[in-house]
Order: C-alpha cells, then sequence, then structure tokens
C-alpha cells in the first residue's frame, strides 16, 4: 500500500503556509485611512428613463477622482441640463498626502454603488475621505445636523481625563480656524483633529466645530475615544494613557465603540461581519488543511 514521501508532505506544508501567509497579508494590505466609517443613502432611487442622470453621475465620478490627485477638497456640478444635473464634492483628511488622497477618492465612486446603488442622493465616510452626491432639488439640510457619532466602549473616569480632553478640544477648536478648516494635535496624551467641509469659511467652521465638540462632550461622556460627524464638520479624539503611537496618524479606529447614525450605518455592519466570516473561513480552511497533512502523516506510519 502506498504512502506519501516526506517531500510530498512538506511541499503540502509551504503551500499552505503560504496561503495563511497570503490571508494575513490581504488583511493589512489596506491603509487605516480607507476604513468605512458610515454610509447615508437617501431611500428614493434615482429616476432615470432616459439615462441622463446616469451620465451626470458617472461624468461627476471621474472629475472627483481625477481632482484627488491635485486637491483635498473639489465639488462640481454634472449634467446636459439643470433638471438632471447633479451635484457632487469629494473631502480629504487635511494630513493626507495627493496620493493618498487619491487612493482614499479612488474608492468611493464603487462603494457608493455597491452601499446605496443608484439613490437621488448619497454619502459615503472613510477614515480618510467622504464623497457626497444629490440631484438638483433635493431638500437640503442644516449644517450642524448630526450624521454620525461612534464613542469607544472604555470609561476613563476619574483620572482628570476630561479636564485634557476638554483643553484639548479647546486648542484644537482655535487651530482649526488658524488652519482654515483642518488641525489636529496632541495635548497630554489626548489626540484631537478636526476638520470642517472646504467651502466653510473660517466663522462657520469655527460654529460647527464648537457644536461637534459639545456634541461630544455629551454623547461620549467619559469614553476613552470618540467620533462625530456633522453636515459641515467632523471631530474626533482619542485618549492614549501610554502615549500618543508615533505613526502616520493617531486617527482613533471605530473598531471597539458603539455608534449611531441618522442614516443607515449598514455598510459598517456589513464590512464587520464580513471581515469576520472571512476570517473564520481562512483559519477553518488551515485547521482542516493541517488534519489533512496530519492524517496523511499517520497513514504513512500505519502503512509500514
Amino acid at each position: 500500500m502506498g504512502f506519501y514521501s516526506q517531500k510530498q508532505l512538506l511541499s503540502l506544508y509551504i503551500i499552505i503556509m503560504a496561503l495563511f501567509s497570503d490571508l494575513k497579508e490581504a488583511k493589512s494590505s489596506s491603509p487605516e485611512y480607507t476604513n468605512l466609517i458610515y454610509k447615508g443613502c437617501a431611500r428614493q432611487r434615482l429616476p432615470d428613463p432616459s439615462g441622463l442622470y446616469s451620465q451626470a453621475l458617472s461624468a461627476m465620478y471621474g472629475l472627483l477622482v481625477s481632482q484627488s490627485t491635485k486637491t483635498r477638497f473639489y465639488k462640481t456640478t454634472t449634467g446636459t441640463t439643470s433638471q438632471t444635473s447633479v451635484t457632487g464634492l469629494f473631502q480629504c483628511r487635511g494630513d493626507l498626502s495627493n496620493n493618498d488622497c487619491y487612493n482614499c477618492v479612488s474608492r468611493l465612486p464603487v462603494l457608493s454603488g455597491k452601499l446605496c446603488g443608484k439613490t437621488i442622493a448619497a454619502r459615503v465616510q472613510l477614515s480618510g475621505c467622504y464623497l457626497l452626491y444629490e440631484i438638483s432639488g433635493f431638500a437640503q439640510i442644516s449644517g450642524m445636523e448630526l450624521l454620525f457619532k461612534t464613542c469607544g466602549k472604555n470609561n476613563v473616569a476619574g483620572t482628570g481625563f476630561e479636564q485634557r480632553r476638554d483643553t484639548a478640544f479647546g486648542v484644537m477648536q482655535n487651530g482649526v480656524v488658524q488652519g482654515h478648516g483642518f488641525y489636529a494635535t496632541t495635548y497630554e496624551s489626548v489626540y484631537v483633529l478636526g476638520q470642517c467641509e472646504g467651502d466653510v469659511g473660517d466663522s462657520d467652521c469655527s460654529g460647527c466645530i464648537k457644536t461637534a465638540l459639545q456634541r461630544a462632550q455629551v454623547e461620549c461622556g467619559s469614553s476613552i475615544s470618540g467620533q462625530i460627524y456633522l453636515h459641515k464638520c467632523f471631530v474626533a479624539y482619542s485618549f492614549y494613557p501610554n502615549g500618543v503611537p508615533k505613526r502616520s496618524s493617531a486617527y482613533p479606529s471605530s473598531g471597539s465603540s458603539t455608534s449611531s447614525s441618522s442614516s443607515s450605518s449598514a455598510g459598517t455592519t456589513g464590512k464587520t461581519v464580513a471581515i469576520i466570516v472571512g476570517g473564520t473561513a481562512g483559519v477553518g480552511f488551515l485547521v482542516i488543511c493541517l488534519l489533512f497533512v496530519k492524517n496523511l502523516m499517520k497513514k504513512k506510519y500505519d502503512d509500514y
């Protein structure tokens, strides 16, 4: 009765480990600024019997992606008539390079289509950029409207944290005005970041950021981290007891947090489920392969 040679077993082991290595590499290949934060999709589908809206939408996507290599904010209107026009914009986080901005924005058209389909308005927010579009005549909302919030599960009450956080908030609010719409800094292990939409003036930006910071104090309380997204601005903070890590961005992750949205945040949930299922499948496959090798080796020795 035949058996598998050591060379065959070694080759199978190498293949298994290579697959496992590819799985880990794929998991870590996406930069943090492409993490999905939330999506907002209008309920009404795009009325498009003539295809004019689809043409305008495609043209808008193309313009936004091409401009993302040159600037961190761009707004445009496309369409053959005012009745079938689409207004859209993108904005990248102020600390991203032009290349990172492009890499972030170039993902948004496909994501918007997958998450929302063709609706009369949509907004997709990643950690490092967002895209927003709406057809002509779409109802406008206040710039102070809360779109999404997320707060860390861990609390740090009783350690002087809230005083340090509020001081950092004050520094950041002034910095956003001086930075004309973007500012990030660290104050006593509290990392804070704020940004306004690119076409918002300094005065309105200050008011928006102030409102967002007040919402963070109320909504997140003593949470170790938080992110507040209003229609025209957003703020984020994170407390690092052992010091802010030295990396390209200390932007807080929403992975271990509680969140809510005034629109739909099912996209974030779907992504989390996909990661869990994908990771479980990968580990399961590895276990099955290792058991297979074990059985082969057992068979080899039984055949002696």
